[in-house]
């Protein structure tokens, strides 16, 4: 992104590192887009479609948008796949977009080698409710709303180490939609957020404490996650991505010697369609975790650690 030219035009309201890009129209609203398309990481095709249409959605959801209309991405080997399986990931896809109260109204799609879905989702905000990753201070509380371990047990299905009640669980996790925290989150207030996707929660975090100027302490014990995620990474099950994740941030995080390798690879765990991570001022967690708890059936929140003054310090405890 270094070589684009700088961001001139005032109406542009976020920078390149944030989850989607806002436009400014007028006092009260402004334009939000995001694109975003995945490979498959479940065998079934429409489930695929379901799970790649809530990850598309959830960076509208993670800066306080309101996701209105869609456009499909689509590459696809149609010369050795049946157009079949295209027709149900777009089933799928639409299926999940209608949940939203979005409308896909098009797309493009690309012969490719392997199968490829997502959208490109655009929405409104407030341009002065919009939340961004730079806005946590000092003492904010760090909340989660989705277990971990979802790189590892995508990439156990792909090992056939995973039974068939583990891949509907998970399967439920990716699918299910980021809009109702991100509707609590802003009736409450809190001071930024991100979803957790291909960098995993420490990478995300990341950028939340690049982008605001301070540092974090998170306690592993306190952090969901997903049952069988540990054994899946001892028996193999490491994506790729969480290898490049935590190469690229163990020297940058202090780690407690107590801490075992599989979670430390879990905190780098790359997720499809993860939770929302925020920044909550004090005096608004417990009414937000109140808010969240209250939706258990379709959310999981957990206080996972806090914010602290010290400019990029990541401190994970055991």
């Amino acid at each position: 992104m270094r070589c684009l030219p700088s961001i001139k035009d005032p109406a542009v309201l976020t920078g390149r590192e944030e989850n989607a890009a806002i436009y400014k129209l007028n006092e009260e609203q402004a334009i939000i887009q995001t694109v975003d398309y995945i490979t498959p990481v479940v065998d079934d095709p429409y489930q695929f479609g379901m799970i790649a249409a809530a990850n598309a959605l959830s960076d509208v959801y993670a800066m306080g948008g309101k996701p209105v209309i869609a456009l499909n991405l689509v590459g696809f080997p149609n010369q050795s796949i049946p157009l079949t399986i295209m027709e149900e990931i777009m089933q799928g896809g639409a299926e999940k977009a209608a949940e939203a109260g979005v409308t896909v109204v098009g797309g493009h799609s690309v012969t490719d080698h392997a199968p490829k879905y997502g959208l490109v989702v655009t929405g409104f905000v407030d341009p002065h409710k919009m939340v961004t990753k730079r806005g946590a201070k000092p003492g904010d509380a760090l909340i989660l709303t989705k277990p971990l371990g979802i790189g590892a047990i995508t990439t156990g299905i792909d090992h056939k180490l995973v039974n068939a009640a583990l891949i509907e669980q998970v399967t439920k996790i990716m699918v299910t939609l980021n809009k109702r925290a991100a509707e609590i989150m802003q009736e409450v207030g809190i001071n930024a957020c991100t979803d957790v996707t291909g960098f995993g929660l420490l990478g995300h975090l990341r950028e939340i404490l690049n982008s605001s100027g301070v540092g974090a302490r998170i306690t592993a014990s306190q952090i969901p996650v997903i049952p069988e995620t540990e054994k899946l990474i001892q028996a193999g099950a490491v994506a790729g991505g969480t290898h490049n994740n935590y190469r690229y941030l163990r020297d940058q995080v202090n780690w407690d010697s107590n801490l075992s390798k599989e979670m430390r690879l879990i905190l780098c765990d790359p997720q499809t369609s993860g939770g929302l991570l925020m920044a909550v001022p004090p005096e608004n967690k417990k009414t937000l975790i109140n808010a969240m708890e209250k939706e258990k059936d379709i959310l999981t929140v957990s206080e996972i650690g806090q914010i602290i003054e010290i400019s990029g310090e990541i401190k994970v405890m055991a």
